[in-house]
């Protein structure tokens, strides 16, 4: 009946997608799902990816919901996983032939390029179909609205989502010409149908009328200056002779209602118009036999009427530039992009919840972290307050040295406790420990910013030798998120060099009480001078019954603590929850409201056990002033040792806390910097593969008799091989890389407030 136009498909670049893909989801849905194994979610992805990409390619109904599934499946994927956390190259080819490709960093390419390709495989199903009954006139008309729906929906945003040049076919201009020509194409459609149904003449009349407005601002879009030479030679010839065609339908048409309304006058003006514009139309392309059929009807009718006008009615024949102009109606229209294309759409994805849910789990658990790690600090900097007092006052040993000579009860405790924990070298092992896992860290964050320096440096190179020709964004614009990161991680590893200094520094000036108390009891009641006993009185029985409520104080503030620190809050419920009820706009309150229904109660029983260890130390103080005026041995050698050892206790358990801390902290931030160094390996992997493509690019219109830079020579003989360190083992270990809580898109989670490690 006609000819058509479709759009070119996409092609596509097979690419790994698994791999970074894994990097992304361990790094971000780690921290709340636990050590789940998502290869088999991310391998369905990829399947369903190199299923729709080279499906496309055979034009079917088929084929198209393969495609609507797969961009489905993208835009799940993008709303649960930030893009700059995923370092994937999408290579895609110019659809209008010629080898210009883009390769970009991030999901928001893959879905323009796929979304093009879909308005493509519309547009080609739809001017396959068979335009002779209803059923292909409806399913044709559907997709070319579509198709013209998608093509608008992306021309205003597709250059902030590329955010570099991209190829022809993806530029707005070319956008808006392409939705032009598919709403024309659908308007005629429905002239088609008109005529089918044998509609009345107006009506076919306005349609056609409304076609050729199309086809004409499609021609306009189309002949541009930044088009010479771009569409196929055939389509500016094809949109023009449809251009004259409608126009002359809509004269033809339009004369049969002047027929009809008896103004032969105006009927045979606009036949000669008619047949005019068809004999244009047919120059422009003789394929166009619709034009050429209704030209021949046109021409007998004009020898028809003529004949009758000549003989019997004698009317004047208006010029042409005399005539009204023919009203229009559109009813093509571009069709919104709905929310999901597929019918029978899985999400793949559906364990993992929303970025915006992970993101709010994540700022709530921070704050939770900061929270607890507040309370718990006030609780244990009280703890080192009382021990540092009743350790002055040599409490409780001086008021159980019944006998001024054996070891009085609560030191020999305390040392049962120490050997009983390792003693000494149990300290020792462990503080080995920490310069090797210092270093650890230390060389897989070297490591990381080293791939960083150099893919940096390799661009800022090439961007110095090709100039304004190198257009890919510069490193600088996207590493801002690794190197912020590499920085805080750099920042933590520093303060805990700090961390083991302290350490040292404090295990090196109570070395020697806490050896005392490592020795067997015989030997280290050697070591305590005598001295003279206590001597019952009332102040004495008062500081025991003082040294009880003690007890009954720090197993308090103990309960407290790990009450602080063990309370389970099923966060990923609430702020699922919360999306769902559209309260998650507000996240801010919405975590301090949390935090308050949680924790108000436990801060309250924080700040009654301070200000109870508060009144309690002015008591045994007070009390220990009038036991030390009644007992004589106030500041004797004796008391001093034991005031020494009590405090050796107390920084003895300190530091075996601080130690184990420590080494856990070392161990987490290995996991984390090992994911993070994967993420810097991915995208450095994504950075070289774009690079050899735009190094293709521009080498490839080089004259041979320039000389090829010697990093362009050295690229071009390189393989796509993922970033090594010169053959040599990394220095990480490279299992049980899971597991590890990470925020979405911001600074890990790591211990803050446990001392010294702050």
């Amino acid at each position: 009946m006609t000819e058509w136009i479709y759009i070119p498909l996409k092609k596509a670049s097979d690419i790994d997608v698994s791999k970074p893909l894994l990097n992304a989801f361990k790094s971000i849905y780690s921290g709340t799902s636990g050590q789940k194994d998502y290869s088999d979610i991310v391998e369905s992805f990829s399947k369903l990816r190199k299923n729709a990409l080279w499906k496309a390619f055979e034009k079917s109904e088929s084929a198209l919901e393969i495609l609507y599934r797969y961009y489905d499946q993208v835009c799940v994927l993008e709303k649960k996983i930030p893009s700059h956390e995923l370092q994937i190259p999408f290579k895609w080819k110019n659809a209008f032939g010629g080898k210009q490709s883009l390769t970009v960093l991030g999901l928001g390419y893959e879905k323009v390029c796929v979304l093009f390709n879909i308005a493509a495989l519309q547009s080609m199903i739809a001017v396959s179909q068979p335009l002779d009954n209803d059923e292909g006139l409806k399913l044709s008309a559907k997709l070319l609205q579509l198709a013209a729906g998608i093509l608008n929906s992306f021309k205003g945003s597709v250059m902030s989502i590329i955010d570099s040049e991209p190829t022809p076919d993806l530029r707005p201009e070319t956008l808006e010409a392409l939705a032009s020509l598919m709403l024309a194409q659908a308007n005629e459609i429905f002239t088609f149908k008109a005529i089918h149904d044998n509609m009345k003449d107006t009506i076919i009349a306005k349609l056609a009328a409304q076609t050729e407005e199309f086809y004409f601002n499609t021609l306009k879009l189309m002949q541009k200056e930044i088009f010479r030479a771009f569409w196929d030679k055939d389509w500016i010839h094809l949109i023009t002779a449809k251009q004259l065609g409608y126009k002359g339908l809509a004269e033809f048409t339009q004369s049969k209602v002047c027929k009809k309304n008896n103004k032969i006058g105006e009927e045979i003006a606009r036949l000669k118009v008619a047949i005019e514009l068809f004999n244009s139309a047919l120059h422009e392309s003789s394929k166009l036999r619709f034009f050429e059929d209704n030209r021949d009807k046109a021409s007998r009718r004009l020898t028809e009427v003529q004949k009758d006008n000549d003989f019997i009615y004698h009317e004047r024949i208006p010029d042409a530039k005399e005539l009204s102009p023919i009203d229009k109606v559109a009813i093509a229209k571009p069709s919104p992009v709905p929310e999901k294309f597929s019918s029978d759409f899985l999400d793949i994805f559906q364990e993992l919840l929303p970025s915006t849910v992970y993101q709010a789990i994540n700022n709530f658990e921070s704050a939770k972290r900061d929270l607890v790690s507040s309370e718990v600090a006030k609780l244990r900097n009280a703890r080192q307050l009382l021990n540092g007092t009743l350790a002055s006052l040599n409490l409780p040993a001086a008021i159980e040295d019944v006998s001024g000579t054996e070891i009085p009860q609560s030191v020999k405790e305390k040392a049962v406790a120490i050997r009983n924990a390792g003693g000494i070298e149990f300290l020792e092992k462990m503080m080995n420990e920490l310069p090797d896992l210092l270093q650890r860290n230390d060389d897989i964050l070297n490591e990381a910013e080293r791939m960083l320096n150099d893919e940096q440096s390799s661009d800022d190179h090439l961007r110095t030798q090709f100039k304004e020709r190198w257009t890919r964004l510069p490193s600088t614009r996207l590493t801002q998120q690794f190197r912020l990161n590499s920085q805080k991680y750099r920042g933590i590893i520093n303060n805990a060099k700090n961390a083991d200094k302290v350490i040292k520094e404090k295990y090196n000036e109570h070395r020697e009480p806490i050896s005392l108390l490592c020795m067997a009891p015989d030997t280290l009641a050697h070591h305590i001078p005598t001295g003279a006993a206590v001597t019952e009185s009332g102040a004495v029985n008062e500081l025991r019954s003082l040294m009880e409520s003690v007890a009954t104080l720090k197993a308090e503030q103990d309960a407290i603590e790990n009450e602080l620190q063990s309370k389970n809050i099923d966060s990923q419920s609430i702020f699922t929850q919360a999306l769902v009820n559209g309260e998650l706009e507000n996240e801010s309150s919405l975590v301090v409201g949390t935090l308050d229904k949680y924790y108000s109660s436990l801060k309250e029983q924080v700040a009654r056990s301070l200000q109870k260890q508060e009144n309690l130390i002015k008591s045994i103080q007070i009390k220990h002033g009038e036991f030390s005026r009644e007992q004589q041995n106030s500041g004797s050698t004796r008391e001093m040792m034991l005031c020494k050892l009590a405090g050796a206790y107390d920084v003895f358990i300190e530091l075996k806390g601080n130690l184990q801390e420590g080494i856990k902290f070392y161990n987490d931030l290995t996991q984390l910097l090992i994911i993070f160094q994967s993420k810097i390996s991915d995208y450095c992997f994504a950075r070289k593969t774009e690079k050899e493509e735009l190094l293709k690019d521009l080498t490839h219109n080089l004259s041979v008799d320039n000389q090829v830079p010697d990093e362009t020579a050295g690229m071009q003989r390189m393989t796509l091989s993922r970033p090594t360190t010169g053959g040599q083992q990394l220095p990480y270990p490279t299992s049980n890389q899971g597991g590890m809580p990470v925020p979405h898109g911001s600074f890990p989670p790591l211990p803050s407030t446990y001392n010294p490690y702050s």
